[in-house]
C-alpha cells in the first residue's frame, strides 16, 4: 500500500474539505472518536478511499472521557463473557506493541476483602483464568499476596476485612491521544479526516443511502459528499442517524453515564493503581497518574444530551465513599476534588438489564438503504471493531461493484509516534532525546523529566517538538517555550482548531494540570491566534468556550455552595 503524503493539519482544512467535494470514497465514515478511526485506518490501508467526518473535535464525545485504560476486561469473566475477555485481553498486547508510548503497562492490585466479589480461591482462579485467555506473558501474569504481603503493597488498606490480594498487570492510555495518533496514521494511508464537519442528513437514490449532506461547524458552508458505503460510527449518537435513515428498530442503545474524579496524588499516594470492592458490590479504579490520582467509574442510566455529561454531586461523593471504605486514613473530602469528567457509553440496551449488567460487546446493524452501523464495544476492542466493519463494508463493495476483497493488516501497522527500535526501552530513547536537545546547537537545557512526559505523549514525533522549541526565538522560559512548541505541532499535525482542543483532547491537562493550567491557558490561546489567524470575534467565542469547560469540570461543588 502506497504511503500519502495528506496530514492531519489544521492549517490545510481547506484544502482537505476540497479533496471531499470533489471525488466519490469507497467509504465515508461518521464519527471520529475512537470507533471511527480504527475505521478509517482499517479501511485507508486495504486501498479503499477513505473520508472521516466528526461534528466536535476527534474523540470530543465517549473517546476522551473513559477510564483511560486498554484493560482485558476482568469484570466480564463475572458476567462470564469468555469471548470477549479473550479478545480485548489479546487486543491489549497488540496495541501496546503498536504503540508503547501511550499504551504502558502498569502493576494494578486486586485486594481480596471479607464479603467482596470474589474470595481467595475465586479471586486466583479468576485472575488465572485471565492469563490464560489474555494470553499473558510471563512476567505479567497474577501473583497471589497473603494478607501481610498485601498490607506491604498498599499501607494505605484497611486491614479488618483484609484477607489478600492479586497483583497482575493492566494498560494505562491515554484515550484522546490514541484516538488521535490512529488518525494520524490513517492519513498516512490516505483517509481525509476532517473535526467540526456535521453529517446532517443522507442523498438517497433508489432507497439507497449513496451520499452525506454534511455541514462546517466552523463556516456554517453546506456540502455533500458521495459514498459507495457509509458507515454510521457516531457513538452516542449512532440512533439519531438511524432515525434519520427510517432504520431504528428494537435493537438500540441504552446510554449509560461513567464518571471520574481527579484528587492531589498526596491526598491518595497509593503504591500502585488498585481496582476494588465498594459497598454496592460493585467495583472502582484509583490509578495514580504523575501528581494526581484518578477514580472511577460510575456506571448509570443516562438520558440527557450526550454532549457534554458532566459530574454531579452525587457522583462525586459515591466515588469518594468508595475510596474511604476501603482506604479510611484518607478520609477524601469533596474539596479535594480538583476536577473531573463524565463519558457516555453507547451500550446495546437490553430489556431488564441494569447499567452495570448490559454488556460491552459491540454490534453491527444493517439497514435497507445500506447504510452499516456499529455501536456498543470497548475501548480494547477497538482494532477488532474496526476490522469487523471493514470487512463489512467489503464485502458490499465486492457484490456491488466488483471489488477485491483485502484483509485486514492493522494488527501489524505501528500508530504514530510508535516507531522505537527498541520499544521495550523507552527510558534509553529518552535519555539520547534529552542529550541531543541539550547539545550546543539546540541547547535548550531540558530535563530527562521533561522530555519523559513529553515521549510519553508523542512518542517517536517528540524530536518535532523539540525542533520547534529549538526554533522559537522569543525570550520565554523553557517550559513556555516547550508548551508553545506543542501548541504548533498540534495546529501542524493533530488538527488543533481551539483551546479546549489542545487542552482537554491532545494534552488531557484540563483533567491532569487544572491548576497549572489555569495560569497558561490564556498564552496558549494567543499562539493559536497567531498561528491560525483568528478574529478578534472567533478568539473571544474560543476564550468563552473553555471557560465553561474549565468550570464544568468542578461544577458539582455548587451545589454544596447551594446548601
Amino acid at each position: 500500500m502506497m504511503m500519502s503524503d495528506y496530514q492531519l493539519s489544521a492549517l490545510h482544512r481547506n484544502e482537505y474539505l476540497q479533496k471531499a467535494r470533489s471525488q466519490e470514497f469507497d467509504v465515508v465514515i461518521i464519527g471520529g472518536g475512537i470507533t471511527g478511526a480504527g475505521i478509517a485506518l482499517d479501511a485507508a490501508s486495504r486501498g479503499l478511499t477513505t473520508l472521516l467526518v466528526e461534528m466536535q473535535d476527534f474523540g470530543a464525545g465517549t473517546s476522551s472521557r473513559s477510564t483511560k485504560l486498554i484493560h482485558g476486561g476482568l469484570r466480564y469473566l463475572k458476567q462470564l463473557e469468555i469471548n470477549l475477555v479473550r479478545e480485548v485481553g489479546r487486543e491489549r498486547a497488540i496495541i501496546h506493541e503498536n504503540a508503547p508510548h501511550i499504551v504502558v503497562p502498569k502493576k494494578m492490585l486486586l485486594p481480596i476483602i471479607e464479603n467482596g466479589s470474589l474470595g481467595k480461591y475465586g479471586t486466583s482462579l479468576g485472575l488465572f483464568v485471565y492469563d490464560k485467555l489474555a494470553g499473558v506473558d510471563a512476567d505479567e501474569q497474577r501473583k497471589m499476596q497473603s494478607k501481610e504481603a498485601t498490607a506491604e503493597l498498599e499501607p494505605l488498606l484497611r486491614t479488618d476485612i483484609l484477607q489478600g490480594g492479586g497483583l497482575y498487570y493492566e494498560y494505562q492510555t491515554d484515550d484522546g491521544r490514541l484516538t488521535i495518533e490512529v488518525l494520524k496514521t490513517a492519513a498516512k494511508y490516505g483517509a481525509i479526516s476532517l473535526s467540526y464537519v456535521k453529517a446532517v442528513g443522507l442523498e438517497y437514490e433508489e432507497e439507497r443511502a449513496v451520499g452525506v449532506q454534511l455541514m462546517d461547524m466552523l463556516t456554517d458552508e453546506q456540502l455533500t459528499v458521495r459514498a459507495k458505503v457509509i458507515v454510521n460510527a457516531a457513538g452516542p449518537w449512532v440512533d439519531e442517524l438511524r432515525k434519520k435513515d427510517n432504520s431504528l428498530n428494537d435493537k438500540r442503545l441504552h446510554l449509560t453515564k461513567g464518571v471520574h474524579i481527579v484528587v492531589p496524588y498526596d491526598r491518595l499516594p497509593l503504591q500502585q493503581a488498585a481496582y476494588f470492592d465498594v459497598p454496592d458490590g460493585r467495583m472502582i479504579f484509583a490509578i495514580p497518574r504523575n501528581e494526581v490520582t484518578y477514580i472511577g467509574t460510575t456506571d448509570t442510566t443516562y438520558t440527557k444530551s450526550p454532549k457534554r455529561p458532566q459530574a454531579d454531586i452525587d457522583d462525586v461523593t459515591y466515588l469518594l465513599a468508595g475510596v474511604n471504605n476501603l482506604f479510611p486514613t484518607v478520609n477524601l473530602q469533596v474539596e479535594d476534588v480538583v476536577s473531573t469528567w463524565a463519558g457516555v457509553r453507547p451500550l446495546i440496551h437490553q430489556e431488564g438489564k441494569s447499567p452495570s449488567e448490559l454488556s460491552r460487546k459491540d454490534e453491527i446493524f444493517y439497514s435497507k438503504s445500506g447504510l452499516v452501523s456499529i455501536a456498543g464495544g470497548k475501548l480494547t476492542g477497538f482494532r477488532k471493531m474496526a476490522e469487523r466493519t471493514v470487512d463489512v463494508v467489503m464485502k458490499e463493495l465486492y457484490k456491488r461493484h466488483d471489488r477485491s476483497i483485502e484483509s485486514c493488516s492493522t494488527d501489524d501497522i505501528i500508530i504514530s509516534g510508535g516507531h522505537f527500535d527498541d520499544p521495550e526501552n523507552l527510558p534509553n530513547y529518552i535519555t539520547a532525546l534529552t542529550d541531543a536537545a541539550n547539545t550546543a546547537n539546540n541547547n535548550l537545557q531540558l530535563t530527562e523529566k521533561q522530555v519523559h512526559h513529553l515521549v510519553y505523549k508523542y512518542g517517536t514525533n517528540t524530536p518535532m517538538i523539540l525542533e520547534f522549541a529549538a526554533a522559537d526565538e522569543r525570550r520565554l522560559p523553557i517550559e513556555q517555550k516547550l508548551l508553545l512548541a506543542e501548541v504548533r505541532y498540534g495546529v501542524a499535525c493533530e488538527m488543533v482548531h481551539t483551546l479546549s482542543d489542545f487542552a482537554i483532547r491532545r494534552t488531557g491537562r484540563l483533567y491532569f494540570e487544572r491548576n497549572e493550567l489555569d495560569d497558561c491557558y490564556h498564552l496558549i490561546l494567543d499562539e493559536l491566534e497567531r498561528l491560525l489567524s483568528m478574529s478578534k470575534q472567533e478568539k473571544l467565542q474560543q476564550l468563552n468556550d473553555f471557560e465553561e469547560e474549565f468550570e464544568a469540570v468542578v461544577a458539582f461543588k455548587n451545589t454544596l455552595q447551594l446548601n
